[in-house]
C-alpha cells in the first residue's frame, strides 16, 4: 500500500442525515434462512451463521451533506448493524465534516470499543467509512482508487470464486477458487472425496491455471488440515483458505510453519488493523483477506495493506472485484489477484451496481468520482429487506 500520508481533503461539508438499509444481493434463495437440523449433534448447527453474518447481511449506508453530495457505503450486519447506526453512530456523525475520514473512523471505533471491537459493530462502521470515502471522492471529483494511493494500477487479474468452473472459463477467468465439499466430520472418506473433487478441478482448468480452496472453517482441526494439505500436494494449490475457526490463532501459526508449498490464507472474518496485527505478530497468516465492507472500511484496509507490505505478506481483499474492494487491490503492491464479485453470480441489480467492470480475465476501475457505483436511493429501497 502507498506510503503517502493520510489524505487531507480541504473543504467544508456538513453531514445532515445518516440512514442505512439491509439489502438483498442475490436474486435467488433466502439470505440466512434456517436449515433443517437432523439432530442436536448435526454438524450443520456449528455452521449455521444466521441472517447477520457477513455473506448474507449486506447493508447500505446513505450519508447526506449540506452541499448535496451523498455518499453510499456498503457494509454488513443486517438489521443489527442498521440499529447500531440508527441508535448510536448516527448521533456522532450528524453535523460533522465527512471529509475528515480518518478522524471520524478513529472516533467511531473508539465509541464502540466497549461492545464492538469485532463483528457486527465493525461491519456497521465499514458502511459509514465507505460512505465517507464516496463523499470525499465526489467532493474531489476523483475516483476513490486515485485517492487511496500514489500509483494505482489500471487493471488487475481476477479469480473466480465458487460456482461452475467451466462457466468461469467461458467468462475469461484463468484463476479459480472452489470449496472442498467435505469437512472434518466426514473423516477419511471425506478426505478421499475432497482429493477426487479437487483433482478433477485441476484437470479441468489445466496445469497452468491457478487453483485455491476455501474451506469455510469446516476442516476445523490442525491435524486434519495438515493431512489434507499433504494429500493435495500434487494438485499445487496456491492457498488453503480458512480451514480453522478464526480464533484458533495457535492452530494457524502451526499451519504456517508446517504446510509446505501452499500458503495459508485467512482474515475474511477478522476485523480492523488491530485484529490483523495480532495474526501477523503470531505468524498465523500468509495471505491477508480483509473485506472492505466488514473489516472496517477503506480506512482500516489501507492500514491493513500497509502492515502486509511491511511484513512481506500477500494482501488479497475478500471480494476485491467489487467497486468498494478494487481501489485497495489496485493500490497494493502485495495484491496480485482480485476476487470475483458479481461476475457470473446471478446477483440482483444492486449487486450489479457495485460490481467492477470485467473483461478478458481482468477487473478495471471506474473513473467516475467516488466509488463509481450505480447506486441510487431508489435502487437501495427497492432491494431493502
Amino acid at each position: 500500500m502507498s506510503e503517502k500520508h493520510e489524505p487531507i481533503f480541504a473543504g467544508k461539508l456538513r453531514i445532515t442525515s445518516v440512514e442505512a438499509h439491509p439489502v438483498r444481493l442475490w436474486s435467488h434463495g433466502k439470505q440466512g434462512a434456517l436449515p433443517e437440523f437432523k439432530s442436536n449433534c448435526d454438524p450443520v448447527r456449528r455452521h449455521y451463521h444466521g441472517p447477520f453474518a457477513q455473506l448474507v447481511s449486506a447493508i447500505v449506508a446513505i450519508v447526506r451533506t449540506d452541499k448535496g453530495i451523498t455518499g453510499f457505503g456498503v457494509g454488513g450486519g443486517g438489521r443489527v448493524a442498521v440499529e447500531i447506526i440508527k441508535g448510536h453512530l448516527r448521533d456522532l456523525l450528524v453535523g460533522t465534516n465527512p471529509l475528515k475520514v480518518e478522524l471520524l473512523w478513529d472516533q467511531l471505533y473508539s465509541a464502540g470499543s466497549y461492545y464492538g471491537r469485532r463483528g457486527v459493530f465493525v461491519m456497521a462502521l465499514s458502511a459509514l467509512d465507505n460512505a465517507h470515502w464516496d463523499i470525499a471522492g465526489k467532493f474531489a471529483a476523483q475516483p476513490v482508487y486515485r485517492l487511496v494511493g500514489d500509483t494505482p494500477r489500471s487493471r488487475i487479474p481476477a479469480y473466480k470464486t465458487g460456482g461452475n468452473l467451466e462457466k468461469g472459463q467461458k467468462l475469461g477467468f484463468e484463476h479459480f477458487k472452489i470449496n472442498p465439499p467435505f469437512g472434518r466430520t466426514e473423516g477419511t472418506e471425506g478426505m478421499r472425496g475432497n482429493v477426487e473433487v479437487l483433482t478433477d478441478a485441476r484437470r479441468m482448468i489445466g496445469s497452468d491455471a491457478t487453483l485455491m480452496i476455501d474451506c469455510g472453517t469446516h476442516w476445523d482441526d490442525v491435524d486434519y488440515t495438515l493431512a489434507m494439505a499433504e494429500r493435495l500436494r500434487e494438485i499445487r494449490l496456491r492457498w488453503i483458505e480458512e480451514p480453522l475457526f478464526p480464533d484458533d490463532i495457535e492452530g494457524y501459526s502451526r499451519l504456517v510453519r508446517e504446510v509446505k508449498g501452499t500458503q495459508i490464507a485467512s482474515g475474511e472474518h477478522e476485523y480492523t488493523h488491530h485484529g490483523f496485527g495480532e495474526l501477523i505478530r503470531n505468524r498465523a497468516v500468509q495471505v491477508l483477506q480483509p473485506d472492505v465492507t466488514w473489516s472496517g472500511g477503506v480506512t482500516a484496509l489501507r492500514r491493513i495493506g500497509r502492515i502486509a507490505d511491511d511484513h512481506g505478506l500477500s494482501f488479497c481483499p475478500h471480494r476485491g472485484g467489487s467497486l468498494y474492494g478494487l481501489p485497495l487491490a489496485l493500490n497494493s503492491p502485495s495484491c496480485e489477484l482480485a476476487e470475483s464479485f458479481g461476475t457470473g453470480d446471478n446477483g440482483t441489480l444492486l449487486m450489479e451496481a457495485i460490481s467492477a467492470p470485467f473483461k478478458d480475465g481482468y477487473y478495471y476501475p471506474s473513473e467516475t468520482p467516488g466509488f463509481g457505483t450505480q447506486l441510487t436511493e431508489r435502487l437501495i429501497r427497492e432491494h431493502s429487506i
